[in-house]
């Protein structure tokens, strides 16, 4: 599976939509989502449950990304969806999200949070402490109401990833620990308390999972438990949230199972555990965030700055970074980047690609290759580009409103070069060493502009630019 797509002239494209032209209408750093992959993946997880006739609820972790126009898409896929703090509860409700179909997580509900959520309708609670049992006790009794719990369990599993995103293990911040008692102990809170009405358990081993065999030792280890509480504390669960943590590929070393594959194994591993036990299979709740919006989601960003040092790889800056994704610098996650045009360029060197926070750690990938295209942004502004022994190719000139120079100071040109040129109400020159040419049929396609031409600046060739035009295949090369 490629990381992107590209369409007839060389561009990566978003839902079919070219990534320059997204970038030059709205801005960068711009997070662009697929609305289409988003739908797609979570009909495939609704589809793995109706081939096996089993019962279960899609429900969209909006940690992953919350914004009105996601909750609007899960409601329309008639998914449910959870949230983890009262400013998600207030986002999906402004979407029109029926309240009914969210439930809450967290490992530290305010007091606040919790009264919001039941005045609001919140459909299911997430229980993790018995801090949280209290205080939820308390706000019942105060609004005079009742309401669905599930109690979040830590099944004593670790998976297989960053221990930053582990969370069913034993030591682990979240839930009521399985092995020393604290569940049954909120379980039997729960069941004796009238304003409460306890549906089943909940799940999560962790995140950017690749491998089944984690998912396989929570459902015994959960099926065991209810089966125990079943038996001894006549204690049904109607329902048994296994959480999510669907890995997906972020870099082309990563070579993850689909994400519906792997919950059809989990599926099928239910079957066989319900099946020995001749009960019936509880209704199966899922909770995908990272799966559904992850592979749709593409972070757009504009190079500006570089810094050479003597032995060491460059840094090139864009105008996004550890404000817009964290990870990679809180746990070295792994990322690949490619340029929006020509992205299958071969790569001529290896630079660091640095956020614009005055954080050292802001590197949002360590180590990218690069390739001999240039790329050069201006809007509603200034700016000056000196290009200094490259092996050049091609360079790509966006300008908006503003006024571009590019100074090329006997740049080594094997054969011959390409420039587009993108000159949107503003004005673009490029100044070329006294040894290179400019071949293009400039007045043929200059129409409706204010001015333009090549001349001669006296070190060398000029090609100057001033109105509203894209320019495309112009040739720059060795007289």
């Amino acid at each position: 599976m490629s990381l992107y797509t590209v369409n007839n002239v060389n561009q990566v494209t978003i839902g079919g939509l070219s990534a320059t032209q997204l970038a030059r209408q709205y801005g960068t750093p711009l997070q662009v989502f697929d609305v289409t992959m988003i739908r797609n993946q979570i009909q495939a997880f609704q589809k793995e449950f109706e081939d096996r006739g089993m019962r279960g609820i899609v429900s969209y972790a909006s940690k992953a990304f919350s914004c009105k126009a996601i909750y609007q898409v899960v409601k329309q896929e008639h998914a449910h969806s959870d949230v983890v703090s009262g400013g998600e509860i207030a986002t999906a409700l402004a979407a029109g999200f029926p309240s009914t179909s969210l439930s809450f997580h967290g490992n530290n509900k305010s007091l606040a949070e919790l009264n919001f959520a039941v005045q609001k309708g919140v459909g299911t609670i997430i229980l993790d402490n018995f801090h949280e049992l209290e205080l939820l006790d308390q706000v019942l009794n105060e609004n005079n109401t009742q309401i669905d719990v599930l109690l979040r369990v830590t099944p004593g599993v670790s998976a297989h990833t960053h221990s930053y995103i582990q969370t069913g293990q034993t030591d682990s911040k979240f839930g009521f620990d399985i092995d020393s008692g604290q569940a049954l102990k909120a379980m039997r809170l729960s069941q004796n308390n009238p304003r409460i009405h306890l549906r089943g358990i909940h799940a999560h081993i962790g995140s950017q999972i690749f491998e089944v065999t984690g998912f396989k030792l929570e459902v015994k280890k959960l099926v065991n438990l209810l089966t125990n509480w079943s038996q001894k504390y006549q204690f049904t669960a109607d329902i048994l949230n296994i959480g999510g943590g669907f890995g997906i590929k972020y870099t082309h070393a990563d070579d993850p199972l689909a994400p519906e594959l792997l919950l059809g194994e989990i599926l099928d591993e239910l079957q066989v555990q319900y099946s020995k036990l001749g009960q019936p299979i509880p209704t199966i709740w899922i909770e995908p965030g990272r799966s559904i919006v992850g592979p749709a989601g593409f972070s757009l960003y504009t190079i500006g700055s570089r810094k050479d040092v003597p032995g060491l790889s460059p840094y090139v800056a864009v105008d996004g970074g550890m404000g817009d994704n964290i990870r990679p610098a809180l746990y070295q996650a792994d990322y690949e980047a490619v340029l929006a045009e020509n992205p299958n360029q071969p790569p001529i060197e290896t630079v660091r690609l640095a956020g614009k926070f005055c954080e050292s750690g802001d590197i949002l990938i360590n180590h990218l290759p690069d390739d001999d295209v240039i790329n050069i942004e201006t809007s509603m502004s200034s700016g000056i580009h000196y290009i200094q022994s490259q092996d050049l190719k091609s360079i790509n000139v966006n300008n908006y409103m503003g006024t571009t120079k590019v100074y090329f100071d006997q740049a080594h040109l094997e054969d011959s070069a390409t420039a587009n040129i993108n000159c949107q109400l503003g004005n673009i020159t490029l100044y070329l060493p006294h040894d290179w040419n400019i071949v293009t049929d400039i007045n043929s396609v200059m129409s409706g502009i204010d001015e333009r031409g090549i001349r001669n600046s006296g070190t060398g060739p000029t090609l100057y630019i001033k109105g509203k035009l894209y320019l495309s295949g112009v040739t720059l090369h060795y007289v």
